[in-house]
Protein backbone atom coordinates (compact mmCIF):
# COMPACT_ATOMS: atom_id res chain seq x y z
CA UNK A 1 0.00 0.00 0.00
CA UNK A 2 1.47 3.87 -0.47
CA UNK A 3 2.16 5.66 2.21
CA UNK A 4 0.67 9.35 2.77
CA UNK A 5 2.91 11.95 1.75
CA UNK A 6 4.04 13.42 4.71
CA UNK A 7 7.78 13.93 6.10
CA UNK A 8 8.38 10.93 8.42
CA UNK A 9 10.69 9.11 10.01
CA UNK A 10 9.79 5.83 10.88
CA UNK A 11 12.91 4.91 13.82
CA UNK A 12 12.20 8.71 15.16
CA UNK A 13 8.09 7.38 15.61
CA UNK A 14 8.95 4.06 17.43
CA UNK A 15 11.81 6.17 19.23
CA UNK A 16 8.79 8.88 20.05
CA UNK A 17 6.46 6.11 21.62
CA UNK A 18 9.58 4.92 23.55
CA UNK A 19 10.38 7.89 25.20
CA UNK A 20 6.70 8.53 26.04
CA UNK A 21 6.56 4.59 27.74
CA UNK A 22 9.85 5.24 29.37
CA UNK A 23 8.57 8.08 31.36
CA UNK A 24 6.31 5.71 33.17
CA UNK A 25 9.23 4.10 34.40
CA UNK A 26 12.04 4.60 36.90
CA UNK A 27 14.78 3.37 35.46
CA UNK A 28 18.30 4.82 34.71
CA UNK A 29 18.98 7.49 32.23
CA UNK A 30 21.95 5.66 31.20
CA UNK A 31 19.91 2.03 31.08
CA UNK A 32 17.15 3.39 29.03
CA UNK A 33 19.21 4.98 26.56
CA UNK A 34 21.23 1.77 25.87
CA UNK A 35 18.03 -0.33 25.80
CA UNK A 36 16.54 2.51 22.75
CA UNK A 37 19.92 2.62 20.75
CA UNK A 38 20.55 0.47 17.88
CA UNK A 39 24.28 -2.06 18.77
CA UNK A 40 24.88 -2.29 15.10
CA UNK A 41 24.12 -1.17 11.52
CA UNK A 42 25.14 -2.85 8.46
CA UNK A 43 24.97 -0.73 5.89
CA UNK A 44 26.51 -2.34 2.41
CA UNK A 45 26.54 -2.04 -1.36
CA UNK A 46 27.49 -5.17 -3.65
CA UNK A 47 27.76 -5.79 -7.46
CA UNK A 48 25.24 -8.49 -9.10
CA UNK A 49 25.00 -9.28 -12.86
CA UNK A 50 21.95 -8.75 -14.07
CA UNK A 51 21.15 -9.65 -17.90
CA UNK A 52 24.34 -8.10 -19.29
CA UNK A 53 24.81 -5.65 -16.98
CA UNK A 54 26.34 -5.68 -13.29
CA UNK A 55 23.87 -3.55 -10.28
CA UNK A 56 24.74 -2.00 -7.26
CA UNK A 57 22.08 -3.30 -4.61
CA UNK A 58 21.59 -1.49 -1.85
CA UNK A 59 20.88 -3.60 1.51
CA UNK A 60 21.14 -3.39 5.11
CA UNK A 61 21.30 -5.71 8.67
CA UNK A 62 20.64 -3.96 11.92
CA UNK A 63 21.25 -5.60 15.17
CA UNK A 64 19.54 -3.57 17.46
CA UNK A 65 20.09 -5.35 21.21
CA UNK A 66 22.19 -7.84 21.95
CA UNK A 67 20.88 -8.27 25.75
CA UNK A 68 20.24 -11.47 24.12
CA UNK A 69 21.59 -13.55 21.60
CA UNK A 70 21.28 -14.66 18.70
CA UNK A 71 19.35 -11.59 17.21
CA UNK A 72 16.36 -12.14 15.13
CA UNK A 73 14.33 -10.11 12.42
CA UNK A 74 12.72 -10.90 9.03
CA UNK A 75 14.39 -9.59 5.58
CA UNK A 76 12.47 -7.74 3.14
CA UNK A 77 12.92 -7.04 0.27
CA UNK A 78 11.11 -3.53 -1.23
CA UNK A 79 12.15 -0.34 -2.68
CA UNK A 80 11.23 1.44 0.61
CA UNK A 81 14.01 0.06 1.77
CA UNK A 82 16.60 2.71 3.67
CA UNK A 83 18.32 3.00 6.86
CA UNK A 84 15.75 4.52 9.15
CA UNK A 85 13.16 2.06 8.56
CA UNK A 86 15.38 -1.03 8.92
CA UNK A 87 16.83 0.33 12.37
CA UNK A 88 12.85 0.85 13.24
CA UNK A 89 11.60 -2.48 12.83
CA UNK A 90 14.87 -4.06 14.31
CA UNK A 91 13.85 -1.84 17.23
CA UNK A 92 10.46 -3.34 16.92
CA UNK A 93 11.74 -6.57 17.05
CA UNK A 94 13.61 -6.15 20.46
CA UNK A 95 10.59 -5.11 22.20
CA UNK A 96 8.31 -7.63 20.25
CA UNK A 97 10.65 -10.39 21.49
CA UNK A 98 10.34 -9.01 24.83
CA UNK A 99 7.01 -8.77 24.86
CA UNK A 100 6.03 -12.84 24.11
CA UNK A 101 9.11 -13.89 26.01
CA UNK A 102 11.01 -15.19 22.93
CA UNK A 103 14.68 -15.06 24.36
CA UNK A 104 16.27 -13.07 21.51
CA UNK A 105 17.86 -9.29 20.85
CA UNK A 106 15.93 -7.70 17.82
CA UNK A 107 17.36 -7.51 14.29
CA UNK A 108 15.88 -6.62 10.93
CA UNK A 109 17.43 -6.73 7.09
CA UNK A 110 16.46 -5.07 4.24
CA UNK A 111 17.48 -5.30 0.40
CA UNK A 112 16.15 -2.17 -1.79
CA UNK A 113 14.90 -4.40 -4.68
CA UNK A 114 11.09 -4.50 -6.65
CA UNK A 115 11.13 -8.40 -6.52
CA UNK A 116 8.40 -8.47 -9.06
CA UNK A 117 11.46 -6.75 -11.35
CA UNK A 118 13.98 -9.47 -11.20
CA UNK A 119 13.47 -13.21 -12.48
CA UNK A 120 13.52 -16.33 -10.46
CA UNK A 121 17.27 -16.92 -10.96
CA UNK A 122 18.10 -13.27 -10.85
CA UNK A 123 16.17 -13.06 -6.99
CA UNK A 124 18.43 -16.52 -6.26
CA UNK A 125 21.51 -14.86 -6.80
CA UNK A 126 20.74 -11.51 -4.94
CA UNK A 127 19.71 -13.43 -2.29
CA UNK A 128 23.12 -15.84 -2.35
CA UNK A 129 25.05 -12.60 -2.52
CA UNK A 130 23.80 -10.77 0.30
CA UNK A 131 23.71 -13.67 2.09
CA UNK A 132 27.37 -13.71 1.42
CA UNK A 133 28.19 -10.48 3.18
CA UNK A 134 25.97 -11.30 6.07
CA UNK A 135 28.56 -14.40 6.69
CA UNK A 136 31.80 -12.55 6.09
CA UNK A 137 30.97 -9.76 8.92
CA UNK A 138 29.73 -12.69 11.06
CA UNK A 139 25.94 -11.13 10.76
CA UNK A 140 24.01 -14.47 10.22
CA UNK A 141 24.50 -18.04 12.23
CA UNK A 142 22.44 -19.55 14.78
CA UNK A 143 23.86 -18.49 17.41
CA UNK A 144 24.58 -14.83 16.31
CA UNK A 145 21.98 -13.35 13.94
CA UNK A 146 18.49 -15.45 12.68
CA UNK A 147 17.16 -14.18 9.66
CA UNK A 148 13.63 -14.77 8.72
CA UNK A 149 10.94 -14.39 5.98
CA UNK A 150 9.16 -10.55 6.08
CA UNK A 151 7.39 -8.39 3.06
CA UNK A 152 8.60 -9.68 -0.15
CA UNK A 153 10.34 -12.30 0.65
CA UNK A 154 9.21 -16.29 1.56
CA UNK A 155 10.26 -20.00 2.31
CA UNK A 156 11.86 -19.72 -0.78
CA UNK A 157 14.19 -17.05 0.12
CA UNK A 158 15.04 -18.38 3.17
CA UNK A 159 15.96 -22.22 1.66
CA UNK A 160 17.99 -19.75 -0.13
CA UNK A 161 19.76 -18.63 2.40
CA UNK A 162 20.21 -21.63 4.26
CA UNK A 163 21.79 -23.48 1.32
CA UNK A 164 24.48 -21.35 1.06
CA UNK A 165 25.75 -20.66 4.69
CA UNK A 166 25.25 -24.31 4.71
CA UNK A 167 28.39 -24.10 1.22
CA UNK A 168 30.72 -21.43 3.64
CA UNK A 169 30.05 -23.72 7.39
CA UNK A 170 30.11 -27.01 5.74
CA UNK A 171 29.61 -29.54 8.87
CA UNK A 172 28.20 -27.00 11.15
CA UNK A 173 26.17 -29.53 13.53
CA UNK A 174 23.31 -26.89 14.03
CA UNK A 175 23.58 -24.79 10.84
CA UNK A 176 19.96 -25.39 9.56
CA UNK A 177 19.25 -22.89 12.31
CA UNK A 178 20.57 -19.75 11.09
CA UNK A 179 17.72 -18.81 9.31
CA UNK A 180 13.70 -19.98 10.21
CA UNK A 181 10.91 -19.53 7.93
CA UNK A 182 12.36 -22.22 5.75
CA UNK A 183 10.39 -25.11 3.59
CA UNK A 184 8.86 -27.58 6.02
CA UNK A 185 10.85 -30.09 3.73
CA UNK A 186 14.08 -28.40 4.85
CA UNK A 187 14.01 -28.14 8.36
CA UNK A 188 10.68 -25.56 8.83
CA UNK A 189 7.95 -26.23 10.65
CA UNK A 190 4.41 -27.28 10.04
CA UNK A 191 2.26 -23.49 11.20
CA UNK A 192 4.86 -20.70 10.28
CA UNK A 193 2.82 -19.31 7.13
CA UNK A 194 -0.23 -18.82 8.85
CA UNK A 195 1.99 -18.12 12.37
CA UNK A 196 1.81 -13.95 12.19
CA UNK A 197 -1.77 -13.72 10.62
CA UNK A 198 -3.60 -16.42 13.85
CA UNK A 199 -1.40 -14.52 16.38
CA UNK A 200 -3.33 -11.39 15.09
CA UNK A 201 -6.48 -13.34 15.47
CA UNK A 202 -5.33 -14.90 18.98
CA UNK A 203 -4.88 -11.25 20.02
CA UNK A 204 -8.03 -9.69 18.69
CA UNK A 205 -9.79 -12.48 20.70
CA UNK A 206 -8.29 -12.25 23.80
CA UNK A 207 -8.93 -8.41 23.72
CA UNK A 208 -12.84 -9.13 22.90
CA UNK A 209 -12.93 -11.69 25.94
CA UNK A 210 -12.55 -8.96 28.42
CA UNK A 211 -15.91 -7.55 29.33
CA UNK A 212 -15.66 -4.35 30.83
CA UNK A 213 -13.01 -3.10 28.08
CA UNK A 214 -15.44 -4.13 25.33
CA UNK A 215 -18.59 -2.37 27.75
CA UNK A 216 -16.36 0.96 27.20
CA UNK A 217 -15.85 0.68 23.82
CA UNK A 218 -19.97 0.19 23.33
CA UNK A 219 -19.03 -3.36 22.14
CA UNK A 220 -20.57 -6.86 23.40
CA UNK A 221 -17.83 -9.33 24.86
CA UNK A 222 -16.47 -12.16 22.34
CA UNK A 223 -15.32 -11.76 19.18
CA UNK A 224 -18.13 -13.58 17.23
CA UNK A 225 -19.90 -11.47 15.09
CA UNK A 226 -17.66 -8.47 15.06
CA UNK A 227 -16.90 -6.65 11.80
CA UNK A 228 -13.71 -6.12 9.87
CA UNK A 229 -12.29 -4.39 7.67
CA UNK A 230 -8.59 -5.83 6.72
CA UNK A 231 -6.03 -2.99 4.09
CA UNK A 232 -3.27 -5.77 2.69
CA UNK A 233 -4.24 -9.28 1.47
CA UNK A 234 -0.63 -10.14 1.90
CA UNK A 235 0.51 -13.61 3.78
CA UNK A 236 -0.73 -11.44 7.32
CA UNK A 237 -4.08 -10.17 5.73
CA UNK A 238 -5.31 -13.36 4.37
CA UNK A 239 -4.48 -15.96 6.97
CA UNK A 240 -5.70 -12.82 9.54
CA UNK A 241 -9.19 -13.16 7.50
CA UNK A 242 -9.22 -16.68 7.18
CA UNK A 243 -8.59 -17.87 10.63
CA UNK A 244 -10.82 -15.32 12.00
CA UNK A 245 -13.76 -16.22 9.78
CA UNK A 246 -13.22 -19.95 10.09
CA UNK A 247 -12.98 -19.81 14.12
CA UNK A 248 -14.02 -16.82 14.89
CA UNK A 249 -17.10 -16.25 13.23
CA UNK A 250 -16.18 -12.73 12.36
CA UNK A 251 -18.10 -10.70 9.36
CA UNK A 252 -14.88 -9.18 7.19
CA UNK A 253 -16.86 -6.28 5.35
CA UNK A 254 -14.18 -4.56 3.98
CA UNK A 255 -11.02 -5.11 1.96
CA UNK A 256 -7.76 -2.70 0.72
CA UNK A 257 -5.28 -3.92 -1.33
CA UNK A 258 -3.13 -2.30 -4.02
CA UNK A 259 -5.60 -1.89 -6.82
CA UNK A 260 -8.54 -0.52 -4.65
CA UNK A 261 -10.99 -1.28 -1.89
CA UNK A 262 -14.17 -2.80 -1.84
CA UNK A 263 -16.85 -3.08 1.27
CA UNK A 264 -19.48 -5.95 1.30
CA UNK A 265 -22.15 -5.20 4.70
CA UNK A 266 -22.82 -8.37 4.42
CA UNK A 267 -19.84 -9.86 4.64
CA UNK A 268 -16.86 -10.78 1.98
CA UNK A 269 -15.83 -14.55 1.87
CA UNK A 270 -12.19 -14.28 2.03
CA UNK A 271 -11.48 -17.42 -0.05
CA UNK A 272 -13.62 -16.59 -2.98
CA UNK A 273 -12.48 -13.34 -3.30
CA UNK A 274 -9.04 -14.70 -3.36
CA UNK A 275 -9.75 -17.07 -6.60
CA UNK A 276 -11.92 -13.46 -8.06
CA UNK A 277 -8.51 -11.88 -7.62
CA UNK A 278 -6.38 -14.69 -8.86
CA UNK A 279 -9.15 -14.68 -12.05
CA UNK A 280 -9.50 -10.81 -12.87
CA UNK A 281 -6.19 -9.63 -11.23
CA UNK A 282 -8.17 -7.54 -8.65
CA UNK A 283 -10.02 -7.06 -5.76
CA UNK A 284 -12.45 -5.11 -7.55
CA UNK A 285 -15.82 -5.85 -9.10
CA UNK A 286 -16.39 -8.92 -6.82
CA UNK A 287 -19.49 -10.06 -6.81
CA UNK A 288 -22.07 -8.27 -4.23
CA UNK A 289 -19.36 -5.37 -3.29
CA UNK A 290 -19.08 -1.89 -3.71
CA UNK A 291 -16.14 -0.56 -5.38
CA UNK A 292 -14.57 2.46 -3.07
CA UNK A 293 -13.34 5.14 -4.52
CA UNK A 294 -10.08 5.35 -3.54
CA UNK A 295 -8.08 2.28 -1.64
CA UNK A 296 -7.76 4.56 1.56
CA UNK A 297 -11.52 5.03 1.98
CA UNK A 298 -11.39 1.58 3.48
CA UNK A 299 -9.65 2.58 6.45
CA UNK A 300 -12.22 4.86 7.59
CA UNK A 301 -15.43 2.12 7.02
CA UNK A 302 -17.77 1.88 10.00
CA UNK A 303 -16.40 -1.32 11.73
CA UNK A 304 -15.74 -2.87 14.84
CA UNK A 305 -12.19 -3.91 13.94
CA UNK A 306 -9.85 -2.78 11.75
CA UNK A 307 -6.86 -4.68 10.68
CA UNK A 308 -3.87 -2.51 8.71
CA UNK A 309 -1.77 -5.27 7.52
CA UNK A 310 -0.06 -3.36 4.87
CA UNK A 311 2.99 -1.39 5.18
CA UNK A 312 4.27 1.26 8.12
CA UNK A 313 2.47 4.98 8.13
CA UNK A 314 -1.03 4.16 6.92
CA UNK A 315 -2.87 6.14 9.56
CA UNK A 316 -1.46 9.51 10.50
CA UNK A 317 -2.34 13.04 11.45
CA UNK A 318 -4.12 13.53 8.42
CA UNK A 319 -6.67 10.80 8.75
CA UNK A 320 -6.40 9.65 12.03
CA UNK A 321 -9.72 11.63 13.09
CA UNK A 322 -11.54 9.80 10.35
CA UNK A 323 -11.22 6.47 11.61
CA UNK A 324 -14.39 4.75 12.98
CA UNK A 325 -13.06 1.46 13.91
CA UNK A 326 -13.84 0.92 17.81
CA UNK A 327 -10.81 -1.54 17.83
CA UNK A 328 -7.34 -1.36 15.84
CA UNK A 329 -5.12 -4.50 15.38
CA UNK A 330 -1.94 -3.41 14.14
CA UNK A 331 -0.82 -6.52 11.61
CA UNK A 332 1.46 -4.34 10.21
CA UNK A 333 5.04 -2.79 11.57
CA UNK A 334 4.12 0.73 12.53
CA UNK A 335 1.03 1.46 10.04
CA UNK A 336 0.09 3.92 12.90
CA UNK A 337 2.32 7.33 13.67
CA UNK A 338 2.99 8.81 16.78
CA UNK A 339 0.62 11.86 16.04
CA UNK A 340 -1.87 9.46 14.88
CA UNK A 341 -1.56 7.25 17.59
CA UNK A 342 -2.27 10.48 20.08
CA UNK A 343 -5.35 11.14 18.14
CA UNK A 344 -6.82 7.45 18.14
CA UNK A 345 -6.32 7.58 22.26
CA UNK A 346 -8.53 10.87 22.44
CA UNK A 347 -11.28 9.26 20.26
CA UNK A 348 -11.51 6.33 22.85
CA UNK A 349 -9.75 3.50 19.63
CA UNK A 350 -8.84 0.89 21.51
CA UNK A 351 -5.37 0.28 19.53
CA UNK A 352 -3.47 -2.93 19.79
CA UNK A 353 0.10 -2.78 18.91
CA UNK A 354 1.97 -4.13 16.36
CA UNK A 355 4.89 -4.70 18.58
CA UNK A 356 2.57 -7.33 20.29
CA UNK A 357 -0.18 -8.42 17.99
CA UNK A 358 2.07 -9.26 15.28
CA UNK A 359 4.52 -11.48 17.23
CA UNK A 360 3.28 -14.18 15.88
CA UNK A 361 5.46 -14.78 13.67
CA UNK A 362 8.68 -14.39 15.57
CA UNK A 363 7.16 -16.89 18.19
CA UNK A 364 6.66 -19.42 15.98
CA UNK A 365 9.96 -18.79 14.42
CA UNK A 366 11.62 -19.51 17.98
CA UNK A 367 9.62 -22.42 17.71
CA UNK A 368 11.59 -23.50 14.55
CA UNK A 369 14.80 -21.95 15.84
CA UNK A 370 14.49 -24.69 18.87
CA UNK A 371 13.04 -27.86 16.26
CA UNK A 372 16.59 -27.33 14.56
CA UNK A 373 18.71 -27.32 18.10
CA UNK A 374 16.90 -30.31 19.01
CA UNK A 375 16.93 -32.37 15.74
CA UNK A 376 13.64 -33.48 16.46
CA UNK A 377 10.21 -32.98 14.94
CA UNK A 378 7.80 -31.63 17.67
CA UNK A 379 5.49 -34.26 18.32
CA UNK A 380 7.05 -37.46 17.80
CA UNK A 381 8.53 -38.50 20.91
CA UNK A 382 5.07 -38.44 22.15
CA UNK A 383 1.91 -38.14 19.51
CA UNK A 384 1.35 -42.28 19.32
CA UNK A 385 1.85 -42.61 23.11
CA UNK A 386 -0.53 -39.96 24.12
CA UNK A 387 -2.86 -41.14 21.21
CA UNK A 388 -2.61 -45.12 22.82
CA UNK A 389 -2.92 -43.74 26.47
CA UNK A 390 -6.09 -41.86 25.57
CA UNK A 391 -8.21 -44.94 23.71
CA UNK A 392 -7.25 -46.91 27.16
CA UNK A 393 -9.13 -44.02 28.91
CA UNK A 394 -11.80 -44.10 26.13
CA UNK A 395 -12.36 -47.76 26.35
CA UNK A 396 -12.45 -47.87 30.20
CA UNK A 397 -14.97 -45.84 30.28
CA UNK A 398 -16.90 -47.48 27.89
CA UNK A 399 -16.47 -50.28 29.74
CA UNK A 400 -17.44 -48.87 33.16
CA UNK A 401 -20.73 -46.94 31.76
CA UNK A 402 -22.04 -49.62 29.45
CA UNK A 403 -21.94 -47.06 26.69
CA UNK A 404 -20.04 -46.24 23.67
CA UNK A 405 -18.81 -43.19 21.17
CA UNK A 406 -19.08 -42.64 17.92
CA UNK A 407 -16.09 -43.22 15.64
CA UNK A 408 -16.30 -39.35 14.79
CA UNK A 409 -15.90 -38.83 18.85
CA UNK A 410 -13.66 -41.51 19.52
CA UNK A 411 -10.90 -40.00 16.88
CA UNK A 412 -11.46 -36.53 18.18
CA UNK A 413 -10.54 -37.93 22.16
CA UNK A 414 -7.72 -39.94 21.26
CA UNK A 415 -5.71 -38.14 19.04
CA UNK A 416 -2.61 -37.49 19.68
CA UNK A 417 -0.72 -34.05 18.98
CA UNK A 418 0.93 -33.69 15.68
CA UNK A 419 3.64 -30.32 15.47
CA UNK A 420 1.20 -28.21 14.06
CA UNK A 421 -1.30 -28.73 16.94
CA UNK A 422 1.66 -27.67 19.30
CA UNK A 423 2.30 -24.67 16.99
CA UNK A 424 -0.68 -23.32 17.36
CA UNK A 425 -1.51 -24.42 21.37
CA UNK A 426 2.06 -22.82 21.82
CA UNK A 427 1.39 -19.51 20.48
CA UNK A 428 -2.23 -19.03 21.25
CA UNK A 429 -0.84 -19.61 24.70
CA UNK A 430 1.80 -17.15 23.87
CA UNK A 431 -0.44 -14.40 22.91
CA UNK A 432 -2.94 -14.84 25.67
CA UNK A 433 -0.11 -14.09 28.56
CA UNK A 434 1.14 -11.49 26.64
CA UNK A 435 -1.98 -9.82 26.15
CA UNK A 436 -2.80 -10.27 30.37
CA UNK A 437 0.68 -8.68 30.88
CA UNK A 438 0.40 -5.31 29.06
CA UNK A 439 -3.45 -5.55 30.23
CA UNK A 440 -2.35 -5.40 33.82
CA UNK A 441 0.09 -2.88 33.26
CA UNK A 442 -2.13 -0.59 32.00
CA UNK A 443 -5.27 -0.85 34.61
CA UNK A 444 -1.93 -0.28 37.37
CA UNK A 445 0.72 2.26 36.14
CA UNK A 446 -1.72 5.28 36.10
CA UNK A 447 0.94 6.88 33.76
CA UNK A 448 0.13 4.11 30.90
CA UNK A 449 -3.26 5.57 29.36
CA UNK A 450 -3.45 3.58 25.97
CA UNK A 451 -2.27 -0.16 25.08
CA UNK A 452 0.99 0.87 23.00
CA UNK A 453 2.59 2.31 26.12
CA UNK A 454 2.45 -0.43 28.53
CA UNK A 455 3.01 -2.87 25.72
CA UNK A 456 6.42 -0.76 25.74
CA UNK A 457 6.90 -0.41 28.89
CA UNK A 458 6.24 -4.31 29.67
CA UNK A 459 9.07 -4.73 27.19
CA UNK A 460 11.33 -2.71 28.63
CA UNK A 461 11.01 -3.45 32.26
CA UNK A 462 11.85 -7.04 30.97
CA UNK A 463 14.60 -5.97 28.97
CA UNK A 464 16.28 -3.46 31.88
CA UNK A 465 15.91 -7.12 34.14
CA UNK A 466 18.25 -8.61 31.76
CA UNK A 467 20.67 -6.09 31.75
CA UNK A 468 20.94 -6.28 35.33
CA UNK A 469 21.44 -9.54 35.24
CA UNK A 470 24.25 -9.36 33.37
CA UNK A 471 25.65 -7.50 35.76
CA UNK A 472 26.61 -4.32 33.07
CA UNK A 473 23.51 -2.10 34.82
CA UNK A 474 23.81 -2.57 38.74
Amino acid sequence: MAKHQEHYSFFDSVVESFDRAAACTKLPKGLLEQIKACNAVYQMRFPVKIGSDYQVIEAYRVQHSHHRLPTKGGIRYSMGVNQDEVMALASLMTYKCALVDVPFGGAKGGVKIDPKSYTTKQLQMITRRYTTELIRKNFIGPGIDVPAPDYGTGSREMAWILDTYQTFKNGEIDAAGCVTGKPVNQNGIRGRTEATGRGVFYGLREACSHADDMKALGLTPGIAGKTMVVQGLGNVGYHTCKISQEEGDVKIVGVAEYEGAIYKEDGIDIDKLMKHRAKTGSILNFEGAKNLKKREDALELKCDILVPAALENQITKANASKIKAKIIGEAANGPVTAEADVILNKKGILTIPDMYINAGGVTVSYFEWLKNLSHMRFGRMQKRFDSNSYMNLVNLVERTTGKSVSNKERNFLTKGADEVDLVRSGLEETMIVAYNSIRDIKRKNKKTQDMRSAAFVCAIEKIASDYMNLGIFP
